[in-house]
């Protein structure tokens, strides 16, 4: 599958569309954005604002999601304490199915991946305004072309005429940036020098190259790295034949719709909730973040834009 195939990020509902012209990015018709910073605007008319009883949270499917479920419990009870609602746990089992959910309105918080994040903002509402980052500032992870010891793939290079897989189509480092990385640096074009499949998710591609069902893939580092530190994965089943740029990490943020006083209480959830001892602490430590730090789509996503337009990439929602 080619740049020049359509990517159904949900069925009949949210599409995410290759096109030969670049395109400015733009919000779905039913979004307005006065102040131009890219994110839909809080309706202005209380009647379009909605102030559930429940939030529901999910985090971006990059493995199984019964592990975080758990990882996340104490930070969604700080969340009930500030805003005095119930928040409920979706355990998403796609990109496609978490985008859509929000589109729809079933979902009011989220945790998008670094590539969801524009289909999220363009498409669904999301408004992300905040991100994991490391006790002196410092956030980001690695896309990574992995093998396993003992491939014919010794480098980036002989996987031209293979197989590569990626994750999924919304994934920033599971597609999107290595499919413009191997045109821009090593000449070779998705779907014509060699043929591509889709894992899913990062664990599921990770997994398969560590044991050897896929025989070379792209992932995000900071996965890897969390999985080596539960033990999922030993650090010799994958050898590692490209390391990229850093790149912003999961994004997180609230549905446009909210009442703005409930968007407030929101991220001062966030940017308050003391990771000391916690079990986001230690399942997220593992990549040396401890806090959450405010970030802007219109600034800490433009690499990722910057990426879907070299990819020729443009968003319709339907």
């Amino acid at each position: 599958m080619g740049l020049k195939a359509t990517l159904i990020a949900a069925a009949a509902s949210v599409a995410l569309i290759a096109t030969p012209a670049l395109a400015e990015f733009k919000l779905d018709d039913r979004f307005t954005d006065a102040d131009g910073d890219l994110i839909a605007d809080i309706p202005t008319d209380p009647s379009e604002q909605i102030d559930p009883s429940t939030l529901i949270f999910a985090y971006t499917p990059v493995e199984d999601p019964a592990v975080y479920r758990d990882v996340w419990a104490g930070f969604l009870e700080h969340m009930e304490e500030l805003t005095g609602k119930n928040v409920q746990f979706f355990p998403v089992q796609s990109n496609a199915a978490q985008l859509e959910a929000m589109r729809a309105g079933r979902l009011h918080v989220a945790g998008f991946n670094t590539g969801s994040n524009p289909i999220a903002v363009a498409c669904a509402g999301f408004r992300p305004f905040a991100m994991m980052a490391g006790a002196d500032g410092s956030y980001g992870y690695e896309m990574e072309v992995i093998t396993y010891p003992g491939s014919e793939v010794r480098s980036v290079e002989d996987i031209k005429g293979r197989t590569l897989t990626h994750t999924s189509q919304t994934s920033n480092s599971g597609f999107k940036a290595p499919t413009a990385l191997m045109k821009a640096e090593f000449g070779m074009v998705s779907g014509e020098d060699y043929d591509v499949e889709f894992s899913g998710k990062h664990d599921n591609s990770i997994l398969g190259v560590a044991n050897k069902d896929y025989e070379v893939a792209t992932i995000a580092n900071s996965v890897k790295a969390r999985m080596i530190e539960r033990g999922v994965i030993e650090p010799d089943q994958v050898e590692v034949l490209f390391t990229s740029q850093t790149f912003p990490t999961t994004g997180y943020g609230m549905v446009y719709n909210l009442t703005p006083e409930l968007q407030e209480k929101i991220q001062e959830a966030f940017f308050s909730f003391d990771w000391e001892g916690t079990a986001l602490a230690e399942e997220f430590g593992k990549n040396g973040e401890d806090q959450f730090i405010p970030i802007t789509f219109q600034d800490d996503w433009s690499v990722i834009r910057t990426i879907d337009e070299a990819n020729g990439v443009s968003y319709e929602c339907q």
